[in-house]
């Protein structure tokens, strides 16, 4: 889904308006669902990385980095998806070289970090990560699904778009009103550049929430390797233009630049097309890393040739040195041990897995 300009307008304007009771609408939903529903508790620690908004965010780089940091402590963290447009009906674990058609393509990136399960049930996704002996799950996503107890809830704010006009969907980008998504976060992450974060921040503060700022750097060897070269850049991802930023704050000669919807399929006319505007420009080919795993493992040879041809540039996440002393401090609140005595209810049995649906062909 691309979000409508008006979303990010500063001041909501009359089709926003026309549709703000609709928003409100939405958000009872969504927190009446909060209320009616008793989470299932895992025997181990649960970090959720959410958002308050729909679209990108930097949730998955900033649950990498976290993952990262558990890592430093000792701990085995796995991670939780339940995979945007996954193809499946139980809960997998996921392969680093699956494909995207069958996990979606966050789970991919994730695969990369750690022992990752792709799961449509997140409290069955917690106890197959239980079985796999992880001892702290991060879940990428699920900040407003009340299925699982979480012991640790972030909500990520993208710097440079903030919370767009501030209304829920569908006249705005949030997911439900603010106020009861503050009341259920534990801290606020600031990701990337810019100052549409401010006000989140200062709301955050006043409520005695903790705010973390981390930026999104980009990978410096596989910089190094674009400087002097012509680029035409492509995206699908939430916010396309963050990642063309990126490569315009590295001082690298973007010749142009395409944005795709998040979670874009490419076909094989998309691949002609950036294939024949790169030998337009006499340019390189240079993506994201999501976006190369959604071209990978295709069998079209239009689609296996612009991957080919397709340099990757990642993007990691790292937070400043306060942040990551109060990151550690959150850490330092959570239970270092299997929980013994379990209150509430337990993860209910998922289904024996089928075999998995083929992934389309492209």
């Amino acid at each position: 889904m691309k979000a409508p300009a008006f979303w990010n307008d500063p001041k909501p304007g009359i089709l926003a308006r026309l549709l703000k009771p609709a928003g409100l609408v939405y958000s009872l939903i969504a927190e009446m669902r909060i209320k009616a529903v008793t989470p299932a508790r895992p025997l181990i620690p649960v970090i959720c990385v959410g958002n308050p908004t729909l679209g990108g965010a930097g949730k998955t780089p900033v649950a990498i980095a976290i993952g990262k940091r558990l890592r430093e402590r000792g701990l085995r963290p796995g991670f939780l998806s339940r995979g945007y447009g996954a193809n499946i009906t139980t809960p997998v674990i996921v392969e680093r070289k699956g494909s995207a058609e069958l996990y979606g393509d966050e789970p991919l990136l994730l695969a990369r970090a750690g022992t990752t399960v792709c799961s449509p049930n997140r409290p069955w996704g917690a106890e197959r990560l239980e079985k796999e002996g992880v001892g702290i799950i991060v879940m990428d996503d699920g900040f407003q699904n009340p299925s699982l107890s979480k012991d640790l809830s972030l909500l990520v704010v993208d710097a440079g778009s903030g919370l767009g006009n501030g209304l829920v969907f569908p006249a705005g980008p949030l997911r439900m009103r603010l106020a009861p998504q503050l009341m259920r976060a534990d801290a606020i992450v600031i990701a990337g550049a810019g100052k549409a974060g401010a006000g989140i921040s200062r709301m955050a503060e006043r409520r005695g929430i903790p705010v973390l700022h981390a930026v999104l750097l980009p990978d410096p060897a596989r910089t190094e390797k674009l400087r002097g070269r012509k680029l035409v850049a492509y995206a699908g991802i939430g916010r396309p233009e963050k990642f063309f930023a990126t490569l315009r704050d590295e001082k690298l000669d973007i010749a142009e630049t395409v944005s795709f919807a998040d979670h874009h399929p490419y076909t094989p006319e998309d691949a002609a097309r950036l294939l024949d505007l790169a030998k337009s420009h006499g340019a390189t080919l240079v993506t994201t890393q999501k976006d190369a795993v959604r071209l990978a493992g295709q069998s079209d040879e239009t689609l296996v040739l612009l991957a080919r041809k397709s340099r990757v540039l990642p993007v990691e996440a790292v937070f400043d040195r306060v942040s990551t002393h109060k990151l550690n401090l959150l850490l330092d609140t959570l239970p270092n041990t299997v929980r013994k005595k379990v209150p509430g209810k337990r993860p209910g049995k998922a289904p024996a897995a089928k075999p998995a649906a083929k992934p389309k062909k492209s």
